[in-house]
């Protein structure tokens, strides 16, 4: 079950800033990226780097399509986002994902000393921004960003649920 601690920032206090609300177009946008996930038969999950309020990566997940276990929606967006800053170093990036980065995706965000991440819904099966794991603030690693989680959490959560309806239902043995 997916954890929905909607309006939390990393340290577990409500954000009720109006500066919230400026994330949630970001997200709205890493939503759309994972709906196109579906249609590769992927697992709806997307991510968007924004700097200076201009997109600068996109991704979904394309594990299926591309028979890749790397091909996650985090890594397609700063690969971009690398690509357009002409630099691996993202410090002035946010990265907007709908799901809790896993460890593999957790690690490339502090190696490209992400400013910030803001997350939808949390992974209590395989998050590495502490629901499982703690990788991107682990006190013995060289780099530490913003946290912000819940944005948008129960529209991440839904299609998320959603996707793994369909699928059930499809293949009764996956149920």
């Amino acid at each position: 079950m997916l954890s929905m601690r909607a309006g939390t920032s990393y340290n577990g206090l409500m954000n009720t800033s109006v500066a919230w609300a400026n994330h949630v177009p970001w997200m709205r946008e890493a939503l759309i990226e994972a709906a196109k996930a579906v249609a590769w038969g992927d697992v709806p999950i997307g991510a968007v780097a924004v700097r200076d309020g201009v997109v600068i990566g996109r991704g979904h997940n394309r594990r299926e399509a591309d028979a890749d276990p790397t091909a996650h929606a985090e890594m397609f967006a700063l690969r971009e986002a690398a690509r357009v800053a002409r630099t691996w170093r993202l410090d002035g990036v946010t990265l907007y994902c709908t799901l809790e980065p896993c460890a593999m995706c957790a690690g490339a965000m502090v190696l490209a000393r992400l400013r910030r991440l803001v997350w939808a819904a949390d992974d209590p099966k395989g998050g590495a921004g502490g629901s499982v794991l703690e990788v991107l603030n682990h006190p013995r690693l060289n780099h530490r960003m913003e946290i912000i989680r819940g944005v948008l959490a129960e529209e991440a959560a839904a299609q998320l649920r959603d996707f793994f309806a369909r699928l059930r239902s499809a293949d009764p043995d996956l149920g």
